[in-house]
């Protein structure tokens, strides 16, 4: 849902970059769940007051209460559990959901698995392992034909030796 990117004024407030498509989600939750960079455990975290910063958000956290108390946290993701998010309507998805799909071209040929999705401005990148193989194919139209997440496929139109 967002990254911690640095602490904001002198009070232990902290600025997050929102990774969703609406970046105003997270005001809407008085608890997140934070992870810190290289922890394998997720944090609950009571938000205390947070508001809309231009393209970020500004948010006091429980606890800290200090400018170097927020520095400290710079990195960490923000995360909530599934079940407090709305369910996606029609053909939408969440990025999650793509994350260990395989993905198949348009020849049958198994490209791979889908390990991460990067959202580096324009769209989406998937980045699909096969062995030591990695590709990086963009979740557009021109090149994603159908997602079937019941059969945990991705059909694409992308040659083998992309």
């Amino acid at each position: 849902m967002g990254r911690l990117v640095g602490s904001f004024g002198v009070r232990g407030w902290v600025k997050v970059a929102p990774l969703s498509a609406d970046p105003a989600a997270l005001l809407d939750h008085p608890t997140w769940w934070l992870k810190a960079p290289g922890a394998d455990a997720w944090q609950e975290t009571k938000v205390t007051e947070a508001r809309a910063h231009g393209a970020t958000i500004v948010a006091e956290l429980q606890g800290v209460v200090s400018r170097e108390e927020a520095a400290a946290r710079k990195g960490s993701e923000i995360g909530l559990p599934r079940a407090l998010l709305p369910a996606p309507s029609g053909d939408e998805m969440y990025v999650s959901d793509l994350v260990g799909l395989d993905v198949v071209n348009r020849q049958g040929v198994a490209l791979g698995r889908v390990v991460a999705v990067q959202d580096y401005g324009a769209h989406p990148v998937l980045q699909v392992v096969a062995g030591t193989e990695r590709r990086l194919i963009p979740f557009v139209a021109a090149y994603v034909d159908h997602v079937d997440l019941p059969a945990r496929r991705i059909d694409v139109d992308w040659q083998a030796d992309y």
